[in-house]
């Protein structure tokens, strides 16, 4: 069986790898395309515009690996359904059971993978991917308003004029409220530039203290903040949080969830994080019927061709479960949780289809 087992993993990775290939070099097209009408603004050059594509690689590797496993898995199985050989298998034992632990063993790698790639490398390419983009064409982080970015922290409020790409502040205003929500203080600076462990090093600040009928300003070339916020938060406004880490979405949501804020969005994008993965996994479940079905009933274009629509079609369905999951504030597990579970019962049923003819 372990024979067997490595002969499927090796036709199974090698077709998985070649339609990842193919479907970022289609994708990397796009983006290209998409970025010539950019060139020449600010400074944004081609060679801007290539390390933007090539950082956006890993975000698309992460968005597409279930699509990619299935079409793999199901090229691979066809493949072998087409020479014979996994019907030799079957006369030789194989029962469907042991396919599915078989399947399950050779795609944990594609689970590992998928984590590692959308805990770390994607979060991290998308940022600095979006932080060039707009180093180069001058712009700055903004939430739309005229007057910069509104946040709470810790009983103040704070507003910021801009979010340079460097994840510096320019414009910072910082009002401090007491317990009984009078205004206790109101400190403007420069700028600032995060210092690591909640610091914030404040630059070219003035602080006006309100002490009953009277106000006090100090002046100061350079003071500490220490807050709740961090770049990574602050990134949220510049990553969507479905393209943001499991941890830096879990500590957004709870800034968010302390200052009476709605999460449904990022608690939904939360469960796709752990569900996601293991997409892959059904993904495979879901090939696996196809390798019943012989190459004189269904050609290998064919199961091609339906391979990539499932993939689209699960890929459209987990897009919409977060959309509707906010619109009908439905439970976020379900929202995250329901393509994969759909899809995994359409497994089951062709499964147990392809078994009774």
């Amino acid at each position: 069986m372990s024979t067997i087992r490595r002969y499927f993993a090796r036709e199974i990775y090698k077709a998985s790898a070649f339609t990842m290939v193919a479907f970022l070099a289609l994708f990397a097209f796009f983006d290209m395309v998409n970025e010539l009408g950019e060139l020449g603004i600010g400074g944004y050059r081609l060679r801007h515009a290539f390390a933007f594509v090539l950082l956006s690689i890993p975000g698309h590797v992460y968005e597409l690996f279930p699509v990619a496993v299935l079409v793999g898995t199901l090229v691979a199985l066809s493949t072998l359904a087409a020479n014979s050989e996994y019907t030799v298998m079957r006369v030789s034992g194989l029962a469907p059971l042991d396919a599915v632990r078989m399947l399950a063993r050779v795609g944990s790698a594609f689970v590992i993978l998928t984590i590692i790639v959308g805990e770390f490398a994607a979060p991290a390419a998308e940022r600095a991917a979006k932080e060039l983009r707009m180093d180069r064409l001058g712009s700055a982080m903004s939430s739309g308003l005229r007057t910069g970015v509104w946040l709470r922290s810790d009983g103040q409020f704070v507003n910021v004029r801009e979010v340079l790409p460097d994840s510096s502040l320019r414009g910072v205003r910082i009002y401090d409220f007491d317990g009984n929500l009078r205004l206790v203080s109101l400190s403007e600076a420069a700028r600032g530039t995060y210092e690591g462990s909640n610091v914030w090093r404040l630059s070219d600040v003035t602080r006006t203290e309100f002490e009953g009928d009277r106000a006090v300003v100090r002046k100061a070339a350079d003071t500490d903040w220490r807050s709740v916020l961090t770049p990574d938060i602050l990134g949220a406004l510049l990553v969507r949080p479905e393209k943001m880490s499991a941890w830096n979405l879990y500590q957004y949501i709870r800034l968010l969830s302390q200052n009476h804020q709605r999460t449904e969005r990022q608690e939904i994008a939360l469960w796709q994080k752990v569900i996601y993965p293991f997409a892959t996994l059904v993904m495979m479940a879901l090939a696996l019927p196809f390798a019943y079905v012989q190459i004189r009933t269904s050609g290998l274009g064919l199961k091609l061709f339906a391979g990539i629509v499932l993939g689209i079609l699960f890929h459209f369905l987990n897009n919409l479960g977060t959309t509707l999951g906010v619109l009908q504030t439905w439970t976020p597990f379900v929202s995250a949780a329901a393509p994969s579970i759909l899809f995994l019962i359409t497994a089951a049923a062709m499964m147990w289809w392809v078994e009774r003819r």
